[in-house]
Formats: structure tokens, C-alpha cells, sequence
């Protein structure tokens, strides 16, 4: 009972999950289409990253579409408000370093510093999943410290940072979301 009242609880596995997805299949584009070899693409430097802009934006809209639809579904199977006062804290707490993050990487972007804007989504989202972190699962502050982790290594890395954010955003998500619905969504009800 505290812990309803305390946490949000309704974050689903699955979600998770395909969030991951998402970020490969937006990954995979982006190398296979632009990054492989971009001189055999008829585009200027601003039309990449218009489109890599783009495809990132795409990412995120199915990921925080499945996050909402799923944990939705969670809150509805165990009678429970998703629009609580601690979602609105978790909100707000996870919200604020992906904003800094977000407009810190859009001029990144806009200066064409792509490299960097790779490490600063990770490291942003990652600090963004600690501050988030007290008003849920534990597990959601050790992905928080992996995302930052990939993240310092993809600016020390810069030629492997799109591998660096695959890894983070996508298998990562997969792992966690994995354990989360084993944990979390599978457990029985007694």
C-alpha cells in the first residue's frame, strides 16, 4: 500500500521492450540510409541532419507512445490511475534534464557537432532516469547510470558513438524491459 502511494509503479516491461526495438530499427536507418557512407547519398550536410533529426524524433514519439499505452494498460489491469500525484513528480523529475538535454543537443545538432549530440542524449537521459529514479523501481537508477556510462564512452569513442547509443537506447531498454516484466508484470496476484 505505501508503495502505490509512494511510487509510480505502473511502468510496463513492455514498454521497455519496444522502446528498444524502436531505437535499433531508428539506428539501423540511420546507419544503413546516411552514416555508412554518406557520400553515396546525393544530400547536403544540413539535409542529414534534418533527416537523422527526423528519424530521432520518430524514435521518440513510438517510444513515449508505447511507454503511455502500456503502462496505461498496467494502471487499468491493476485499478489504478496512471494521472497520479507521484506520475506527475515522476514527470517532472524525469522532464527537466531531458529539456536542458534536448535543447543542449538541438544546438549541438544545429552546429553540426553530431558526434556529441549522440553522448549528450545518453548522458542527459540518463541523469534524467536517476532524478526520476526515487519515485520508481530501483532498476530504473541502474539504467540511468548505464545510459550515462555509454554515454561518457561514446565522446571518448566519437566513431563508435552510434553503436554506443544502440547499445543504450535499444538493447539496454530491451534488457531492462525484460527484467522489469519478468519482475514486475508477470508477478501473480494473490
Amino acid at each position: 500500500m505505501m508503495e502505490k502511494s509512494s511510487k509510480f509503479i505502473s511502468l510496463s516491461g513492455l514498454s521497455g521492450i519496444l522502446a528498444g526495438i524502436t531505437a535499433i530499427a531508428g539506428a539501423a536507418f540511420a546507419y544503413f540510409y546516411l552514416l555508412r557512407d554518406p557520400s553515396m547519398t546525393d544530400y547536403n550536410r544540413m539535409q542529414e541532419l534534418m533527416i537523422l533529426l527526423a528519424d530521432a524524433l520518430v524514435v521518440l514519439f513510438f517510444s513515449i507512445s508505447f511507454g503511455l499505452y502500456f503502462s496505461w494498460h498496467k494502471a487499468r489491469k491493476n485499478n489504478q490511475s496512471l494521472f497520479s500525484k507521484i506520475s506527475y513528480r515522476t514527470i517532472y523529475n524525469l522532464g527537466i534534464p531531458l529539456i536542458a538535454g534536448g535543447v543542449f543537443c538541438l544546438i549541438l545538432l544545429m552546429k553540426g557537432d553530431i558526434r556529441m549530440v549522440i553522448a549528450g542524449t545518453l548522458i542527459f537521459y540518463g541523469i534524467a532516469l536517476i532524478n526520476a529514479s526515487k519515485f520508481t523501481f530501483e532498476e530504473v537508477h541502474y539504467l540511468g547510470l548505464t545510459e550515462i556510462v555509454l554515454g561518457i564512452a561514446a565522446a571518448v569513442f566519437e566513431r563508435n558513438g552510434l553503436l554506443f547509443w544502440t547499445i543504450g537506447f535499444g538493447l539496454c531498454h530491451i534488457i531492462y524491459g525484460f527484467v522489469m516484466y519478468r519482475k514486475y508484470d508477470l508477478k501473480k496476484h494473490d
